[in-house]
């Protein structure tokens, strides 16, 4: 959304909510700052405006117990320093998990019930929209667990800047702004593209732009050995089993497109060629 603002007497703006909050973070607007959007009778402070009024809530204060023992000036130490967000490295090796275990279980359910696999992966429109469901099925996930099979592994979880779970329309409106702008659908050229966006937005901002838009974050935990290992081990699991399912397919289509090609394959053939079915 474009918000304009009034700042020292001058009208500032187009500028993007998020750019908003950020500035609101920082210090350098107040509640008291003059703003306004489309659909706004007039202008209003910031802190009367909807988007921007949790901006200015503060969480109520939590009292601590009573120290049993007086503290001591030796025995005093600086609070450990939080934990800093997590690296686009982290979120972009639990995101391609997540989309490869969809991909492996829903291409082996096609084979499981018959399908035609090579024509599927011949269908631009199927191959362009595949991952349309698996974001659906993520909004849930984080509505009720604030993450996913491959955050999970990693340690991370999406929450609100307070710390609340994500509802169901933010977590969904989430979603599909991945797949818009951090996937690009999965479609090759579009989530390079979309990858080096997404970098740029963290180093920026410190944040991507689908979670400055809906004022999210992404909480980490250190790693251990064992989910590290965990992860790999796993991610290499799904894509063997992807790769078994769609291989036979795969090789059959390069040999049709090169025939140079079949010589070489009818010697040290990898892998069983399925026949073609045809019906199909």
């Amino acid at each position: 959304m474009e918000v304009w603002v009034i700042l020292e007497g001058e009208k500032v703006g187009p500028l993007h909510d998020f750019e908003v909050r950020r500035k609101i973070e920082i210090g350098e607007f107040k509640a008291t700052t003059p703003g306004w959007h489309e659909g706004l009778p007039a202008w209003r402070p910031l802190v009367e405006i909807g988007i921007f009024t949790k901006e200015f809530t503060a969480p109520a204060p939590v009292e601590a117990p009573p120290d049993p023992l007086p503290a001591r000036a030796d025995d005093s130490q600086p609070p450990p320093a939080p934990l800093p967000p997590p690296s686009y490295g982290r979120r972009f090796w639990a995101r391609w998990f997540d989309l490869s275990l969809y991909a492996a279980l829903w291409w082996l359910c096609m084979w499981a019930v018959g399908q035609n696999i090579e024509a599927a992966l011949l269908n631009p429109w199927l191959m362009f929209f595949q991952f349309v469901p698996w974001f659906a099925i993520e909004a849930l996930l984080l509505h009720y667990l604030a993450t996913t099979p491959g955050k999970w592994l990693l340690g991370l979880r999406v929450v609100n800047h307070d710390g609340s779970s994500l509802d169901l329309s933010a977590a969904t409106r989430r979603s599909v702004r991945v797949l818009f702008t951090g996937i690009g659908f999965g479609w090759p050229p579009l989530a390079f593209m979309c990858h080096a966006l997404s970098v740029f937005m963290i180093k920026r901002f410190g944040s991507t732009l689908w979670d400055q838009a809906g004022g999210h974050r992404v909480t980490v935990k250190p790693l251990s050995l064992i989910r590290i290992t965990a992860f790999i081990i796993l991610f290499f699991a799904v894509l063997q089993l992807q790769m078994g399912v769609l291989s036979p397919y795969i090789v059959r289509q390069t040999v049709e497109q090169f025939p140079a090609l079949k010589a070489e394959f009818d010697r040290n053939p990898p892998w069983h060629l399925p026949q073609r079915n045809p019906n199909n």
